[in-house]
C-alpha cells in the first residue's frame, strides 16, 4: 500500500511538472538519469551498427591529446556546474563531410573530423566544444525530453524499464535543440572560456567562416537555429559584457594538430 501511495504521489508530481515545463523550463530527470541516458546514447553511437567510424586513440594519440587538453582547459575554468558529475569523454568521428560536434547528457562528446579541418584556430575549437559541453552542463537534452514526452514514459524510465530508456536514448541521438537552448549554449561557451587564455568569443569563428563562404556550407542542423550573423554578434557582445581579457587563438598549434588528421 505504501509503495502504491508513493507511486501515485510521483505521478501527480510529474503530471504537474510536465504541464508547466514549457513555462518553467523544468527537468524531471535527475543527474543520475542524465548519466544513465548519456551512457545509453554513447553505447548506441559507438556500436558497429551506428555507421560511425572513429579515429583510433592510439594511432592518433597526438590529436586526442590536443583535443582533450582543450576540453580540460574549459573544465578547469571553474565555470561548469557539473564538471565533476559527468564523463566529459571525447571521441573523434572520421567524417570529413560533416561540420558538426555534439555532446550527450552526461558529457559524452563527439567531434567530426570535418569540423576540425574547417576550423582555423584552437580558440575556435574551444568555442565549439564549450557550446556542446554547455548543452550537457545546462542539461538541455533532458529538459527538452521533459517537454516532448508524457508522464507515462517518464514513469517507465523512473522504474528502470529498458525499452523506455532505449527509446529515449534513440531520440536523443537526433535531437535538435530549441533556439533558446542554442542561444544559452553560445552564452555559456563565452562564460566557460572567459577565465582562460582563449579569445572567449572563439565560437564566433565558425559562423564567421560560414558567412565568408556565402553560407554555401551551412550545415543542415543550423537551418532552424538563430541566424549566424546574430550569433556572431552575441558571442562578441557577451565577451565584452563579461569583461573577458583572453585573446589567444593558438593558430599555429592548431594547424599542427590538423596535419596529423587522416
Amino acid at each position: 500500500m505504501m509503495k502504491k501511495a508513493i507511486y501515485l504521489i510521483l505521478i501527480c508530481f510529474l503530471s504537474a511538472a510536465c504541464s508547466t515545463s514549457k513555462q518553467l523550463n523544468l527537468n524531471v530527470f535527475s543527474i543520475e538519469d542524465d548519466k544513465k541516458l548519456g551512457a545509453e546514447v554513447a553505447a548506441q553511437v559507438e556500436s558497429d551498427s551506428s555507421g560511425y567510424k572513429f579515429l583510433d586513440s592510439i594511432k592518433y594519440a597526438f590529436v586526442y591529446k590536443y583535443v582533450n587538453q582543450v576540453r580540460d582547459n574549459i573544465l578547469n575554468s571553474g565555470q561548469l556546474g557539473h564538471r565533476n558529475d559527468f564523463k566529459w569523454k571525447i571521441k573523434i568521428i572520421h567524417d570529413d563531410s560533416t561540420l558538426n560536434a555534439f555532446c550527450t547528457p552526461g558529457g559524452y562528446i563527439y567531434v567530426f573530423t570535418g569540423i576540425l579541418k574547417f576550423l582555423e584556430s584552437e580558440d575556435q575549437l574551444a568555442g565549439v566544444l564549450g557550446h556542446e559541453m554547455a548543452h550537457a552542463d545546462r542539461r538541455h537534452s533532458t529538459r527538452q525530453m521533459t517537454e516532448m514526452y508524457g508522464v507515462e514514459i517518464l514513469m517507465e524510465i523512473v522504474a528502470g524499464n529498458r525499452a523506455a530508456i532505449k527509446q529515449i536514448s534513440g531520440a536523443l541521438i537526433g535531437l535538435k535543440f530549441s533556439r533558446n537552448h542554442e542561444r544559452e549554449a553560445d552564452e555559456y561557451s563565452v562564460k566557460y572560456l572567459c577565465p582562460t587564455q582563449y579569445n572567449a568569443a572563439g565560437g564566433a569563428g565558425f559562423f564567421e567562416k560560414i558567412q565568408s563562404q556565402g553560407g554555401s556550407k551551412i550545415p543542415e542542423f543550423l537551418s532552424t537555429h538563430p541566424d549566424p550573423g546574430n550569433r556572431i554578434e552575441a558571442f562578441k557582445t557577451n565577451k565584452i559584457n563579461l569583461g573577458c581579457k583572453g585573446e589567444n587563438q593558438f593558430i599555429s598549434e592548431y594547424k599542427q594538430m590538423v596535419r596529423k588528421l587522416p
